[in-house]
């Protein structure tokens, strides 16, 4: 479905994006992985990757905080398949502390990797998208961009930021073959969320699982991570001809947190 188009995930070594990055290769698109740096672990998923369908995969290290990697991660998507048809904006980081504690330069970091990164990637990929009348913008925010949770101000204020911007996309692009779309997922066992438990366990003393199986409890009603593998199935949907009237919306796979 989505062969000859070529797509950049950011933060996607990982978690959601890899499985974003997943579910596209296994539709034969080209697609430029993304993580702050290359390792053997990055060559390894590459190659698995490549493995998946006829499109090629392609390792850029960025760190998406700063613009000049931003812009050479563009610049050299666009040297080695022409342009760039897809965008999933998924990279992010988390930073837990109450507000009158919260380190200014963690806000700034948190901000900027969180929100500015995404529309960096989206103000140099939008020119080769009108040029082709097609092209597809995911935001990956989180349920966290359509709620709070106390001590988590940067990332609820960046995720409902990443909701706005996709928007302001979607109605400056409604004329065109482009849409802007967002992804919210609730609880996911990506590295970042299990981190989260492991703490939590290393607090109360409890295993990991039943840690789990609280965080869960506490916030999602269907008691089940969202995998990577459904949010990949749905940004695939959001790429087909299905979806070329589906703009500006946000869609929340969260187990019904968010309905409560």
């Amino acid at each position: 479905m989505l062969s000859g188009k070529t797509a950049i995930v950011t933060g996607s070594t990982s978690g959601i994006g890899l499985g974003i990055a997943t579910s596209l290769c296994e539709q034969n698109c080209n697609v430029v992985i993304n993580g702050r740096k290359q390792t053997e672990q990055t060559d390894k998923i590459c190659a698995d990757l490549d493995k998946l369908g006829s499109g090629k995969v392609l390792f850029q290290a960025a760190d998406l905080s700063k613009l000049d990697h931003i812009e050479t991660m563009m610049s050299n998507t666009k040297q080695e398949f022409g342009s760039v048809d897809i965008v999933v904006n998924n990279a992010g980081m988390q930073h837990v502390s109450p507000i009158e504690d919260f380190d200014p330069e963690k806000w700034d970091l948190l901000l900027s990797l969180n929100l500015s990164a995404a529309f960096h990637v989206m103000r140099l990929a939008l020119p080769d998208m009108k040029a082709k009348n097609w092209g597809r913008v995911i935001n990956v925010s989180s349920a966290h961009g359509q709620v709070a949770s106390v001590n988590k101000s940067a990332y609820v204020a960046s995720k409902h930021g990443l909701i706005g911007l996709t928007k302001v996309c979607a109605l400056e692009t409604a004329e065109t073959g482009i849409t802007a779309n967002t992804i919210c997922p609730g609880w996911v066992r990506t590295p970042l969320v299990e981190d989260q438990i492991v703490m939590r366990a290393d607090k109360s003393g409890r295993t990991v699982e039943e840690e789990a199986k609280d965080l869960l409890s506490e916030k999602q009603p269907s008691k089940e991570f969202v995998t990577p593998k459904q949010l990949g199935d749905t940004a695939v949907y959001l790429c087909s001809d299905a979806a070329s009237q589906m703009t500006g919306t946000t869609l929340t796979l969260d187990g019904g947190w968010t309905a409560q």
